[in-house]
């Protein structure tokens, strides 16, 4: 890439190996300048073949969760340090906790937690889904 081309910013969208893909939308949005910023789509319970991953288990949903937004970030060129805003949706009914025990030992002991938002929801795209997580993450260039 080129200075003008940096200076002037891209974007790319991303459908990593190892996560669903579907031509409905992208897992990935990459915004590059002076920082880069990736835009991480909800990611919910699925393998990279599209089965549901922990039926009815909020806490085996939230670790498929988290392996698939490791994977997103990693193919914009972050990592969770990198994360500044999560978006969590839980279906009314779940109890967050368990999926809150996996976010807090999935991001350990790193500074600058990232703001949060966390969304009790009707409904998400399949009904055996029971959360979903997407994120912001700000990569320094």
């Amino acid at each position: 890439m080129s200075e003008q081309e940096t200076a002037k910013g891209i974007v790319q969208y991303l459908n990593p190996d190892g996560l669903h893909r579907n031509p409905a939308y992208s897992q990935v949005v990459v915004a590059s300048g002076s920082v880069k910023t990736v835009y991480v789509g909800g990611q919910n319970a699925v393998d990279a073949t599209g089965a549901v991953v922990g039926k009815g288990d909020i806490r085996a949903q939230a670790e498929q969760v988290f392996r698939n937004l490791q994977i997103a970030l990693a193919a914009g060129g972050a990592s969770l340090e990198h994360v500044i805003k999560w978006n969590v949706y839980v279906m009314a009914g779940q109890p967050p906790q368990p999926a809150f025990e996996v976010f807090q030992r999935v991001w350990g002991n790193r500074p600058n937690p990232p703001l949060i938002t966390v969304l009790y929801v009707s409904g998400l795209a399949n009904p055996d889904y029971l959360m979903e997580l997407e994120a912001v993450a700000v990569v320094p260039q």
